[in-house]
């Protein structure tokens, strides 16, 4: 199965704190963005964790058919990393759905990168 496998780092997010720090928020975005794609949240896992070197953080997770997003964020660091990998028929979404991802955090500036799985057949 053929699918993009996208990550970006964001360094310095200028988004309200409250984007950095409160899981269900952003989860519920998350969703939001998924599903406005046409793309199906099949489970979700919203956290919060404690981070020794960088504070608390938090971790919102959506699995979709055969893919997924991924986002962990610091408060402290102002700083967030997003995994998207869409695979099948829906992957031409990964780019789209990565960059309104990464517009929510308003980094002043990002590390991409991009990776392309599988096979075409």
């Amino acid at each position: 199965m053929h699918g993009l496998h996208l990550t970006a780092d964001l360094h310095n997010c200028r988004c309200e704190r409250e984007w950095l720090l409160d899981a269900g928020k952003l989860g519920a975005w998350c969703l939001n963005a998924v599903e406005t794609m046409g793309l199906q949240a099949r489970k979700q896992l919203f956290d919060s964790f404690s981070a020794p070197a960088t504070g608390d953080g938090i971790t919102v997770t959506l699995l979709l058919a055969g893919s997924h997003v991924c986002i962990h964020a610091w408060p402290v660091g102002k700083t967030a990393t997003i995994d998207v990998f869409i695979s099948g028929q829906h992957t031409a979404l990964a780019q789209p759905l990565m960059q309104t991802l990464v517009d929510r955090f308003a980094p002043e500036w990002t590390e991409q990168r991009s990776l392309d799985r599988g096979d075409e057949s």
